[in-house]
């Protein structure tokens, strides 16, 4: 997932304080993540995220838990005061929102591995092909933000992912040889993940039912589908139930044009020989 103009993002280290102020709170009062979750009608999952800084504090519900934790509005006032860096515009955030709430994503690219199966290493070779070019500064910044979304791939409960990537992704020349070849060996050890299913949709394939390009889709813990495109400048939410649905029928057609996971697997293993 790329992104355009630079909008606010909540600082991740005052994330993780208030997160921890929150969970002191908590524990102080006697409630488990779980107990205060259903206190509060959230999941557990969403109070962890919370807690451990993954997931900002909204006002709203700061206000509520000032009231049910005794806090005298210690937890509201650290939301207004949250210190707040420019990275990502609006539309980035609700997807990495969604992405983080997730209990399912199909994710298909034509274009580059995607971000949630991305090496340091590549994530970084991606980010200094932008063209106007980020500095050094906004390089580090970007690539440590896409690297900490990868931790629902480690979650004791992860979102059950489904990647189909076009075949040339693997071969193109991004970063240098050692770069290449780590990615790759990353990308065979996430397929080993029992969450993640990997497949490879292979130049030579017949038919082709992504040629209009990436995009992904999603369903949230309430169930609801949605869908999310990228384009050369900027990207596009798709919550009208007709339009997800199309997308949702191209990714089971590429589905079925891809390679088997078994011969996913092959390939990858194919190309590290070669390395």
């Amino acid at each position: 997932m790329n992104s355009g103009k630079r909008p606010r993002k909540k600082n991740l280290s005052a994330m993780k304080m208030l997160g921890a102020q929150m969970a002191a709170a908590r524990r102080a009062a006697g409630f488990t993540q779980r107990a205060l979750g259903e206190r509060l009608m959230v999941d557990e999952e969403t109070i962890a995220s919370i807690e451990q800084g993954r997931r900002p504090l909204k006002p709203d519900l700061a206000e509520v838990l000032d009231q049910l934790l005794d806090t005298k509005g210690a937890l509201g006032a650290g939301v207004e005061n949250m210190p707040e860096i420019d990275q990502f515009p609006l539309w980035a955030e609700l997807y990495m929102e969604h992405e983080r709430e997730a209990i399912a994503l199909s994710w298909y690219d034509a274009l580059v591995v995607p971000g949630l199966l991305q090496t340091e290493a590549y994530a970084r070779a991606v980010l200094r092909n932008r063209v106007p070019a980020y500095d050094e500064d906004e390089i580090e910044t970007r690539t440590a933000a896409r690297i900490e979304r990868q931790e629902i791939l480690q979650r004791k409960v992860p979102p059950t992912l489904s990647f189909v990537v076009w075949e040339p992704v693997l071969r193109m020349g991004i970063g240098d040889p050692r770069v290449r070849a780590e990615q790759l060996r990353h990308l065979r050890m996430c397929a080993e993940l029992p969450s993640v299913t990997m497949q490879f949709l292979p130049l030579n394939a017949p038919s082709h039912a992504g040629l209009d390009g990436p995009f992904i889709l999603l369903e949230t813990p309430d169930h609801q589908h949605l869908a999310y495109n990228e384009t050369q400048r900027g990207s596009q939410w798709v919550s009208d139930p007709d339009e997800v649905s199309i997308l949702a029928r191209k990714y089971a057609m590429l589905r079925t044009q891809a390679l088997t996971t078994h011969e996913s697997l092959g390939l990858l293993d194919r190309l590290l020989g070669e390395q």
